[in-house]
């Protein structure tokens, strides 16, 4: 009935679990939210007041497919000098959101067959993005002893000629692991050696802790011409339901995304574009406290489920999330977290939301208040207790 393109897309599991845990919230059950990956604090003050002003200032109509030539001017200048890039405000294009980004550089570059690596467990739009595209699925399991950085053995195994795109993503949903440079190297090399073209998600890059700084590979020798960055505000400057993100990538492929982008959302809206603009000029207080307290609040929930016999969870370099190892207690990671919500009230999601290689995780958002979490921790150590009864 279907096209195949669509006939196997199937929906988060995020948002599953949100609408589980409604439904267990509207029959009067208190239920604490660690499932879905979206910041608690509000859009910084001068962002939001740039949005209003520019709609009360009747900015509300078309704007060129690729975005305003002055957001695509400060994402420029601002992208280039945290990666040490002499980046082109030609090279960037903008999209309501950052997935676009993700999925029409897929489709302006895969044709049937080819081969795409990307990683597993990883965010799910990427194998949604490679099957609408016609691409063949490589998923390389992350490895938790290598801060969930790529199997670099497997990775050597399965790229080839056939490979048309390798997908990374530092720091990774769902683990909070950030690739170490000697790995980004190598994969650097092998792009090189096959001609493959490379797809950075560096959504989190600004959600980095304990003062780490985070490499992109499109800062490599010879890396920036097959390599496309994709970033937005939602999750720096929480701004999640702005929708507006942004890629970047060579100048003739920009143009291919941008006929992709006229064919479909036409547009990204002027004032969200505008509040972007304010977000990167304006000031960075806001993205920074919001930045020291996911670390507080990191360091809190690790050691939480490092307390709980029978967890084991390293502690993330980025994003805002925790991937505890919960193989010891012997059952599936969609069991666990079915009974977490059903039994105690805490919803979280199974790992292999993010593929087959989460099996025996979970994964867990620490971008809510640190009363939730430690409460999430107290109901879990009393769940995962009686587990070993």
């Amino acid at each position: 009935m279907f096209a195949n393109r669509v006939s196997h897309l199937e929906a988060e599991g995020a948002y599953a679990v949100l609408a589980h845990a409604q439904a267990l919230e509207a029959q009067g059950r208190k239920i604490l939210h660690l499932e879905i990956g979206q910041p608690d604090f509000p859009t910084p003050a001068n962002v939001s007041q740039a949005g209003i002003q520019a709609i009360e200032n009747g900015q509300t109509r078309y704007n060129p497919p690729a975005g305003l030539p002055r957001l695509r001017e400060v994402i420029a200048e601002e992208a280039g000098r945290r990666r040490g890039l002499d980046l082109k405000p030609a090279s960037v294009v903008i999209g309501p959101g950052a997935k676009p980004g993700l999925f029409f550089p897929t489709l302006a570059l895969v044709e049937s067959g080819d081969e795409v690596i990307y990683p597993d467990p990883g965010f799910p739009t990427y194998a949604a993005m490679i099957d609408v595209a016609g691409g063949v699925p490589v998923p390389i399991p992350l490895r938790e002893e290598n801060q969930f950085s790529f199997d670099l053995d497997a990775f050597d195994k399965r790229i080839s000629d056939k490979t048309k795109l390798i997908i990374l993503n530092s720091p990774a949903n769902p683990t909070g692991g950030v690739i170490p440079f000697d790995d980004l190297k190598h994969i650097a090399e092998k792009a090189q050696k096959h001609d493959c073209w490379l797809m950075s998600d560096e959504i989190y890059a600004h959600l980095a802790y304990d003062g780490l700084s985070v490499p992109s590979i499109a800062s490599l020798p010879g890396m920036l011409e097959r390599t496309v960055i994709v970033d937005g505000f939602s999750k720096t400057y929480s701004m999640t339901g702005w929708r507006l993100g942004y890629a970047i990538m060579p100048e003739p492929l920009a143009t291919r995304v941008e006929l992709l982008l006229t064919h479909s959302v036409g547009c990204t809206a002027t004032f969200t574009q505008i509040a972007g603009i304010a977000a990167i000029t304006g000031s960075q207080e806001d993205a920074g406290a919001m930045l020291l307290e996911y670390q507080r609040r990191r360091d809190v929930i690790v050691a939480g489920l490092n307390s709980i016999n029978g967890i084991r969870c390293k502690v993330p370099q980025g994003a805002f999330y925790v991937f505890p190892n919960i193989k010891s207690f012997g059952l599936s990671s969609k069991e666990i977290a079915r009974r977490l919500l059903d039994e105690a009230g805490v919803a979280v999601l199974a790992g292999t939301d993010f593929g087959a290689g989460g099996e025996g995780y979970l994964r867990m958002c620490y971008a809510t208040s640190m009363e939730t979490i430690e409460q999430a921790i107290e109901k879990m150590a009393a769940f995962f207790a009686s587990l070993r009864r």
